[in-house]
């Protein structure tokens, strides 16, 4: 079973009783529920371990969407009642300080976004000078002219002083251009396995669970560990490392600097690694059968519209794609 976007009991429940614990969670919601059709899913749930673990995980995603599907006082529109749900509970995060009455329509996605992102992730992002919700990206200018694009979920701090020019990466990914210093300053990025040197650089830096990627397009980068090992990425080239080892260098993955421009690019990627890069920017579950991840795919996919990246996946591969519900959505053959 391959997912994007899932807590981990989705790891241990196979594909197939994740899809029937999606379509149980539906008929159990549907209007005419029955007695007769719990006891049926009560037995369903019993049958398996995997199924108990299957429902563990729907049951879980289901309720970060709750808010979205509540109606208060005969509300005809659910994002307002949505919207009152989370008013109560948004504390002091420095974008909502502004108040409910600031956010127009163009501003609810956004909004809805940092509700329906995990706890500890909203944590980092109210901390953060800088920071996007699921499905959001962000061009940002600093005052010495340097550029930084956020990517989905992505949150970093900055530290301007006489000495240096330094942004620490919380979460997420960042593409930076650096600006010319007229002091002189050095530039670095911290993350959790080390620090970077930009040496008139433009690249791309993604933090993830144990490691941190880096993709050098311009210039060249120095990679120092916590634990003091060193290397010089050049332009072109990419590396990862952890805080104590640095892997060799492979060719700069132009996906990784594609999606500043709205562009999920897939160069002869597997359907199963295309999907887990979707899924950074969809709230939900999104699932692959593993009779169909494997297929390669290539192409130019815009990141703003999941369902339309769906539809033209469904066109050029033999594959269908299933909803059972608004916020699951799996990829099975055709």
């Amino acid at each position: 079973m391959t997912s994007a976007n899932t807590p981990d009991n989705a790891a241990k429940a196979d594909f197939e009783s994740l899809e029937q614990a999606a379509n149980w969670y539906a008929a159990l919601h549907a209007e005419g529920d029955s007695a007769e059709r719990r006891a049926a899913w009560r037995e369903w749930l019993a049958a398996r371990p995997e199924h108990r673990l299957a429902w563990a995980h729907i049951e879980g995603i289901s309720q970060r969407f709750a808010p979205l599907r509540a109606r208060e006082d005969g509300e005809r529109d659910a994002a307002v009642a949505a919207l009152r749900v989370s008013a109560k509970q948004a504390g002091s995060r420095r974008r909502v300080l502004a108040g409910l009455a600031a956010l127009g329509a163009s501003g609810l996605a956004t909004w809805f976004g940092y509700r329906l992102t995990p706890l500890a992730d909203l944590v980092v992002a109210w901390r953060a000078d800088y920071a996007t919700g699921v499905g959001e990206q962000r061009a940002i200018e600093l005052t010495d002219g340097t550029q930084v694009w956020l990517n989905t979920a992505s949150a970093f701090d900055v530290e301007y002083d006489d000495k240096r020019r330094l942004l620490t990466l919380k979460q997420g990914e960042i593409l930076v251009d650096t600006g010319k210093d007229a002091r002189g300053r050095p530039f670095y990025v911290d993350t959790q396995n080390g620090r970077l040197q930009a040496l008139g650089t433009r690249f791309a830096v993604r933090q993830m669970p144990s490691f941190t990627a880096l993709s050098v397009f311009e210039g060249a980068v120095q990679i120092r560990t916590r634990t003091g090992l060193l290397a010089r990425v050049e332009a072109g080239q990419q590396r990862t490392f952890s805080a104590d080892a640095i892997s060799a260098a492979a060719i700069a993955d132009r996906a990784r600097e594609a999606w500043s421009r709205g562009v999920i690019l897939a160069d002869d990627i597997t359907l199963a690694e295309l999907i887990e890069e979707l899924g950074r920017y969809e709230h939900g579950h999104l699932g692959v059968d593993p009779g169909v991840a494997d297929l390669r795919v290539v192409g130019r996919y815009p990141i703003g519209n999941p369902d339309q990246v769906l539809t033209m996946l469904a066109r050029d591969l033999p594959i269908a794609v299933h909803k059972p519900l608004p916020w699951w959505t799996t990829i099975g053959p055709r």
